[in-house]
């Protein structure tokens, strides 16, 4: 037996949980409040203010601390990327490893190695989300480092918008990275049961759901997007 019916179910949902969730949180996001929506207003916010900013220093440090985040887990994976492929040379130990626990399922060779190229492909994806982000930030870089002095000029404004889109755009990325993290400890579980990827590939999706949609860490970012809003409100007036 190399793969069961129920293991090409448990691999089906799992591509589908995450395509769907991926989707889902897109659309939702565009009339819902949730990270990506309130974030994207505190980017705004940040960019407009950054144009009465003679001094950017504290811009820059901010931005460059976002990139070390990235870079962390671009390094991070490769790391893990080497421990995979080096786990291809022990498939006979690690199919012995598996068989001593109980409620596995019996494993072969076959259906190991194809089980841990689903890992090594989306730790390369995580990669790739990683490093794109990594680029978007240094863009944002680039047009921080162009901006004039001038919160007035219309054109400027507009311009403080693109940016905050530049920052959207790697923020997506790197949220696409860590959602490949999350998967991927869902796809482990399919080398003891494909009832357990199932499971597991669900359960990441309702985390990734209340963590979006439904946190405090949401309420919070909301909450001062509003106060955001009325400051600015008062200094209108």
């Amino acid at each position: 037996m190399e793969l069961s019916n129920l293991d090409l179910v448990a691999f089906v949902t799992f591509i589908m949980s995450w395509i769907g969730y991926t989707n889902f949180s897109r659309i939702k996001a565009r009339n819902t409040p949730c990270l990506a929506m309130c974030l994207h207003q505190h980017r705004i916010h940040w960019m407009k203010q950054l144009l009465t900013h003679d001094i950017r220093v504290s811009d820059a440090a901010l931005l460059a601390n976002l990139e070390r985040n990235i870079a962390f887990f671009a390094s991070t994976t490769l790391l893990v990327l080497a421990g995979i492929i080096a786990l291809f040379s022990q498939v006979a130990e690690l199919e012995k490893i598996i068989a001593t626990f109980a409620f596995a399922m019996e494993p072969n060779e076959l259906a190991i190695q194809l089980k841990l190229c689903l890992l090594a492909l989306i730790f390369v994806w995580a990669f790739f989300q990683f490093t794109w982000s990594m680029r978007q930030y240094n863009f944002v870089n680039v047009m921080v480092g162009a901006t004039p002095v001038d919160s007035i000029n219309k054109h400027l404004i507009a311009y403080a918008h693109e940016m905050a889109t530049m920052q959207d755009q790697a923020g997506h990325a790197y949220n696409y990275g860590l959602r490949a993290y999350y998967f991927a400890l869902a796809a482990i579980s399919w080398f003891f049961h494909p009832v357990l990827l199932i499971v597991a590939s669900i359960l990441v999706v309702y985390i990734l759901y209340r963590r979006e949609f439904k946190s405090k860490a949401v309420q919070a970012i909301q909450t001062g997007q509003y106060l955001l809003e009325a400051y600015d409100n008062e200094l209108e007036s």
